[in-house]
């Protein structure tokens, strides 16, 4: 599914004034040392079966945790991932909480204000859980102010997926690991038929999360950032960001892309799969609707040869809600159990699912992965690009939307790069400058 959501630009209390509804909180330690865990989660259980995975591989694991600690129980609920930030929200301010929930990374800001999600640095610091195991910016997006409150849950990151035939048809070599965006753009211009309607190139133009999130990794790869090292200010309208916001701008008046302005509604794949399209920038989630299509994968294009093929990921959380000593001690214990090196590796081959940990790629058994899931093992390598995360502040959602406008008037040429993020970092800058 993609990877691209936001939490609401709210703080806790102003979303729990707003909702109404009730969390499903646990119940109390029974009597006899037993102790019942409640858990959130965005899965569907079965029937179908085919279509109940996430669902299933959480099931098996539940089952083995608790056949290994039998004074330990875990409730399986789900709640709709769009809403769970919300329904915790409300649980919160009746004291209904959840023990452990499945939460977007964007939520993490939100969250991390209430006092009842649980600080998990000391246990993610502790021997033997290995945090540096996880990948650099999914450790980025469970931390708040330097404080870790979740541990990840999903991961995934954005390539270029390409259409081989395409590219053959066009006398052009399909892109190597070393690729630039120099040469992405001749690409994109070598396949681009007008005759034929087709284009090198697709890109979100609907100024949301789903064309910023694009934008950012092409930014990071020309060596700039959201925001300033001291994060007080805005940095993506300095020279990097232009020189990434020209590049679009580029390929767009060379004819060459294909704007895309309802980008969740599925018409790009429709279009890559009828060879409308060259090439599309999208992640692991799309590969199943690319039936129709030869395809290729290659990591994001770098700006200058041999620099950076950064990519951006979206990685969600478990957290921990506190429900007591007891409870809090025992969600942790199975969360351990649910993150290890084996239970992870057994997630990816049940779901398809990226490895969340470093090590688990390396193992022997995960080279079952490549074959029971074609096309995914230059995602895998490319969890090494992932190195930063979106800002883990509240007012990110409100700079998103400003420099989604931006973007949109830059490459339709209604103002220059450099005016239009100049102008969108004025109004960010102002989000920045009110305390969140």
């Amino acid at each position: 599914m993609k990877r691209f959501w936001l939490a609401l630009p709210l703080v806790l209390a102003l979303v729990a004034t707003a909702c109404t509804g009730g969390g499903g909180g646990g119940t109390a330690t029974g009597s006899g040392g037993q102790i019942h865990l409640v858990m959130w989660m965005g899965y569907t259980p079965p029937p179908p079966a085919n279509q109940s995975y996430e669902y299933l591989s959480i099931e098996r694991m539940v089952k083995e945790f608790e056949k290994q600690n039998p004074n330990i129980t875990i409730e399986l609920q789900y709640v709709n991932s769009d809403y769970a930030l919300q329904k915790a929200t409300v649980a919160i301010q009746g004291n209904k909480q959840p023990d452990i929930s499945y939460q977007y990374g964007t939520n993490m800001p939100q969250l991390a204000q209430s006092p009842k999600l649980v600080d998990l640095t000391s246990r993610v610091q502790s021997n033997g859980f290995n945090w540096d195991d996880f990948y650099p910016g999914e450790r980025a997006v469970a931390t708040v102010n330097g404080r870790v409150y979740g541990v990840p849950a999903l991961v995934d990151n954005l390539a270029v997926v390409y259409n081989k035939d395409l590219f053959a048809k066009a006398g052009l070599q399909e892109p190597g690991p070393d690729w630039t965006w120099d040469e992405l753009r001749a690409d994109a211009k070598a396949l681009t038929d007008p005759a034929n309607k087709v284009f090198g190139l697709v890109f979100p133009a609907d100024g949301s999360e789903t064309m910023v999130w694009q934008y950012e990794a092409m930014l990071w790869e020309a060596g700039g950032d959201i925001l300033s090292p001291d994060g007080k200010t805005v940095a993506f309208n300095q020279a990097p960001g232009v020189r990434a916001l020209e590049m679009l701008r580029s390929i767009y008046e060379d004819g060459s892309m294909y704007l895309d302005f309802k980008p969740d509604s599925g018409k790009y794949a429709q279009l890559f799969n009828s060879g409308k399209i060259g090439m599309v920038i999208t992640g692991p989630w799309d590969l199943s609707g690319f039936p129709d299509v030869n395809y290729g994968v290659q990591v994001m294009p770098s700006f200058d040869p041999g620099g950076s093929h950064q990519t951006i990921a979206g990685p969600d959380n478990w957290v921990i809600f506190d429900n007591g000593p007891e409870r809090v001690d025992a969600a942790w214990k199975f969360l351990s159990f649910m993150t290890s090196p084996e239970q992870v590796l057994q997630d990816c081959l049940d779901t398809s699912h990226l490895p969340t940990r470093a090590s688990v790629a390396q193992m022997p058994e995960f080279q079952q992965f490549y074959t029971k899931y074609p096309g995914t093992e230059v995602f895998v390598q490319n969890l090494e690009n992932v190195l930063k995360a979106r800002p883990q502040i509240t007012q990110y959602p409100r700079i998103s939307a400003a420099l989604g406008q931006a973007l949109i008037t830059a490459i339709q040429g209604k103002a220059s790069p450099q005016d239009a993020l100049n102008q969108a970092a004025d109004q960010a800058n102002g989000f920045l400058a009110v305390p969140g």
